[in-house]
């Protein structure tokens, strides 16, 4: 053996150092790190610069995948529906078909930080959304609601489960410091403040002060959930 086929001693400070593999990148990698960043900076702070500095490549690099930010934003929304599926149309257990819709849209827009917001951007009528809409709309119309609500139904419930999963999001970030204890004592000063109004001037308002701040976010989705099946069902002609 020569020389020149020794290994390079552990000592030897002109040795080369083999560099990593470069994983690469792909519209999957540029998801993947989009949330990263949306869940460290928030809606209001991502930027194409972020993702590209958390993947480590240059911003031009990204553009090869994606056009721009607002296409990076509908594959996030898209990414959110892997996976789910909805059930085939039951005429008699329609409601709670919806209702379980309702709690599984909910709990997806949890899963990352300002994902509503995304989501209130975005609609979902994508080739790989459609056989989802489809599916929802079947349930609908198996219960008998005439088409034109119908076509609206599914609208008017995503703008609930958005709308209400953005004011979580935002009064979250507004009290993430807060503590249980902290808060119950803060739900206790606002019920106290409505029962203190003068009864004469706001006798609804004080009539219903223990229950005004009482419930849980659960509660108050579930029951508004309730409110809008119940008022679909109403449409429905009698049998």
């Amino acid at each position: 053996m020569s020389e020149t086929d020794l290994p390079s001693p552990p000592w030897d400070r002109n040795r080369r150092r083999s560099a990593p593999a470069k994983v690469p990148l792909t519209r999957d990698r540029i998801v993947d790190a989009a949330y990263t960043v949306l869940d460290r900076e928030g809606y209001d702070r991502f930027s194409m610069r972020q993702v590209a500095l958390e993947l480590g490549v240059a911003v031009s690099a990204l553009y090869v995948h994606v056009a721009n930010k607002d296409e990076l934003f509908e594959l996030m929304y898209n990414r959110i529906f892997t996976g789910e599926e909805l059930p085939d149309p039951d005429p008699e257990n329609w409601q709670e078909q919806i209702k379980e819709f309702a709690r599984q849209g909910r709990a997806r827009l949890h899963r990352h930080r300002d994902l509503a917001r995304i989501s209130m951007g975005h609609i979902p009528f994508t080739p790989e959304l459609l056989p989802y809409v489809e599916r929802l709309m079947a349930i609908f119309r198996s219960s008998g609601m005439p088409d034109p609500v119908a076509a609206m139904a599914g609208d008017l419930l995503s703008t609930y489960i958005e709308g209400f999963c953005l004011e979580e999001s935002m009064w979250l970030a507004r009290y993430r410091d807060m503590d249980e204890a902290t808060w119950d004592t803060k739900r206790t000063e606002i019920m106290n403040y409505f029962a203190e109004l003068p009864p004469d001037r706001f006798p609804n308002m004080v009539a219903m002060a223990p229950y005004m701040v009482d419930e849980s976010n659960d509660y108050r989705f579930e029951l508004g959930v309730d409110i809008l099946v119940r008022g679909l069902a109403s449409y429905i002609p009698a049998r």
